[in-house]
């Protein structure tokens, strides 16, 4: 194997993979270094993709328990098989790991198998699972080696009984009793899971609100409805202590304003307090410097410190999202080949897979009144929206928050039905800098969810019509 590369990205998440794809595209020679046996990083093995799956199959379960009787649909005996639900959770994510093989093969990229380290701004050792140590030269090369579960102080995650997402994708039997240490996107979506298929889900947060980082309107009605569904929350708390004793977990938890100590004992604990950049010791031994979150430094072209040698995903500022790790890959490339690689941060969606699924994109209203911009709010309840209705998926609604003086729309916040999908045509509204206006003048189809978006963005100037 030639041991020459133009360009060598060390990690083949998001981020990775499909920076290496663009390189290829580019005229580049690639290599991509990957430390597990598949490609995808954590998103596809891991994360983002198993959790889906599961996330889809479970609200299939519940449904079918829970709803189609009511709806004329009858069938008797409903079983959970979880065995079956987890191989075809396995299966889906063979079959798309085998998907990103064939890519770097038709894009002919090298992949590197083997625990990758920098050894100079040039030059990349890769170390197999035998030991063997090769090393490769590159003329440019990019860590993306993305990121790992965080835990508390003497929390020790053992992914049997104290697990982060990886062991909470994987459990053999439904816990009856499960606590999860954190109230944001990671948490709530396996919660949702595992409380559809069973279990007595407790939430404990250190906020007095879920998902803080979002818009406060999207948390107060997002609570409401996971409350409603059976998931029970200790909001403004602190884990003070997990142990194990015979097989269980002991959760000591104390209430923030009131000092009130509670100890709840489960069968398992998913830590889920969010996660932390993968930046090894070869990182810091090369003089790459950090910033104070303790991820490292870029520039506006994603080059570190040290020349050459590129972040992107995980382990550079911003949030922590398989998308945006992505965008910055292709820009990378981009940049890397002379071009005008670019990644917009101010639009950059994100999304909670739940049901009702919630979406965002843009500035919060709490962002806005930090930075002193006067805007004016329009909303719309899928309650009112005829597809939703038929569908028996009436719950949540759609806020579009425009600037006051030019009507640019400059955040969208959204929960209910397929909104992880509407959220792509405001990014793309919001990309070319459209108005409310805009969106209101734009004919949407009939009967459909995305009318939700029409309806809020006529409500901006107080004029919706079906509410």
């Amino acid at each position: 194997m030639d041991s020459n590369f133009d360009v060598i990205v060390i990690g083949s998440g998001p981020g990775g993979y499909v920076c290496a794809i663009r390189c290829a595209q580019l005229g580049f020679k690639t290599a991509c270094v990957e430390s597990r046996k598949t490609l995808g990083g954590t998103c596809l093995n891991i994360g983002c993709i198993p959790s889906k799956s599961l996330l889809n199959l479970s609200e299939a379960y519940r449904k079918a328990k829970k709803e189609y009787n009511n709806l004329g649909i009858e069938f008797n005996d409903i079983k959970l098989n979880l065995l079956k639900m987890m191989n075809n959770k396995n299966k889906s994510v063979s079959i798309l790991t085998k998907g990103i093989e064939f890519l770097f093969k038709k894009n002919k990229i090298t992949h590197l198998k083997g625990k990758g380290y920098i050894s100079s701004n040039n030059s990349v050792a890769v170390t197999d699972d035998s030991g063997k140590k090769l090393n490769y030269k590159a003329k440019n090369i990019v860590i993306s080696t993305g990121s790992t579960p965080s835990s508390l102080p003497g929390i020790e995650i053992d992914e049997k009984i104290i697990v982060s997402s990886t062991g909470a994708l994987s459990f053999e039997k439904v816990p009856k009793e499960l606590i999860i240490i954190g109230g944001g996107y990671i948490g709530l979506e396996m919660g949702s899971v595992w409380s559809r298929l069973g279990s007595k889900v407790r939430v404990v947060e250190f906020s007095d609100k879920i998902i803080p980082e979002m818009d406060k309107d999207i948390s107060n009605e997002f609570l409401k409805i996971l409350l409603k569904q059976g998931i029970s929350f200790d909001l403004g708390s602190k884990v003070t202590n997990v142990k194990i004793i015979k097989n269980k977990a002991i959760v000591d938890f104390t209430n923030n304003k009131t000092n009130k100590r509670q100890s709840v004992e489960c069968d398992k604990v998913l830590v889920a307090v969010g996660r932390k950049p993968n930046i090894g010791k070869d990182i810091i031994n090369l003089g790459i410097k950090l910033d104070k979150q303790k991820k490292i430094e870029v520039n506006k072209n994603f080059e570190t410190s040290v020349k050459n040698v590129y972040a992107i995903g995980d382990i550079i500022k911003g949030p922590m999202l398989a998308h945006k790790a992505e965008d910055e890959g292709i820009a990378v490339g981009e940049i890397i080949a002379g071009q005008a690689g670019h990644v917009n941060y101010n639009v950059i969606p994100a999304v909670i897979y739940t049901t009702p699924e919630v979406a965002s994109v843009g500035k919060t209203e709490d962002q806005l009144k930090d930075e002193n911009i006067k805007y004016k709010i329009g909303k719309f309840p899928f309650l009112a929206n005829s597809r939703a209705k038929v569908n028996n998926e009436s719950e949540g609604f759609v806020k579009i928050i425009a600037d006051e003086k030019t009507d640019k729309v400059l955040g969208v916040h959204m929960i209910g039905p397929h909104v992880g999908e509407m959220i792509a045509e405001m990014a793309l509204a919001m990309e070319f800098g459209a108005s409310s206006e805009d969106i209101a003048r734009t004919c949407h189809a009939h009967p459909t969810h995305t009318e939700a978006i029409k309806e809020a963005a006529l409500a901006v100037d107080k004029r919706p019509i079906h509410f």
